[in-house]
């Protein structure tokens, strides 16, 4: 039950960060989509070998969350899980693929292990690259521009929903969580034996709230089709800001120094 409390802080916490207002903060909202999109396409596009050549990659997760001020803890809890997904998928290729790639010290490192660790360092810049884009800017300016950028309707709609109410999903779980504990003399986990009623019980009451919810966005002016917005003009520091972060990744890809 806690667990649920700390998820519902975690979320707010994360979104509560893109009021901030550092320089990375007050950059034109396309220029941070653009680079993140940037930086997760190039590092996706190197091999499964290519450890040391993105390692320099490094520097835009540590260079973004220094200039914006966000804390590492955080992210780096959220960085956590997809790390077993990404274990899951990498271990095969450790244990298959035994062929020596180099030594050190004596100890042989395997392609697979080399694998492996390509695959984990890709997970933590891509997710990074992802969580410091929703954490520098608000929700409603990143749906705004991925309309702008003519992005299906379809997935701005489901991405945009689906982060609203994984909120009201995880306070609606949370509310239940607090009226069963109280009723059942303050045991602090769910019993398993109604592990099923609870699951029920929150399905209904998340699809009811939804409704709600909906209703009360279409009362509003909501609509797929146009969503009016205030259009920022892109000035100077954001054109040097994505040349700052493009130009070194394309450089990275596509030079080798080594």
């Amino acid at each position: 039950m806690s667990d649920i409390s700390a998820r519902v802080h975690e979320l707010r916490s994360l979104e509560n960060l893109s009021a901030g207002q550092t320089a990375v903060h007050r950059l034109h909202p396309l220029t941070k989509l653009l680079s993140a999109i940037a930086v997760i396409v190039l590092v996706v596009s190197f091999g499964r070998y290519d450890f040391s050549r993105l390692a320099p990659y490094m520097f835009y997760p540590f260079v973004m969350m220094a200039l914006a001020e966000l804390p590492y803890k955080l992210l780096l809890s959220r960085v956590l899980i997809a790390l077993p997904f990404c274990l899951f998928a990498g271990l095969s290729n450790a244990v298959l693929d035994r062929a020596a790639a180099f030594s050190i010290g004596g100890f042989s490192v395997s392609f697979g292990m080399l694998s492996l660790a390509t695959i984990l360092l890709k997970m933590y810049l891509c997710v990074m690259a992802a969580l410091i884009l929703v954490a520098t800017t608000p929700f409603f300016e990143l749906t705004a521009q991925l309309r702008r950028l003519h992005a299906p309707m379809v997935f701005v709609m489901i991405f945009e929903t689906t982060f609203r109410y994984i909120s009201v999903l995880l306070e609606e779980a949370h509310s239940m969580a607090t009226a069963y504990k109280l009723r059942s003399g303050n045991k602090k986990a769910l019993e398993m034996r109604h592990m099923g009623s609870f699951a029920g019980h929150l399905f209904i009451r998340g699809f009811d709230r939804a409704e709600r919810v909906h209703a009360a966005m279409r009362c509003r002016g909501y609509s797929l089709v146009h969503i009016p917005t205030a259009r920022r003009r892109l000035l100077r520091r954001d054109a040097i800001a994505l040349a700052a972060v493009c130009l070194p990744s394309l450089l990275l890809r596509f030079v080798t120094f080594w």
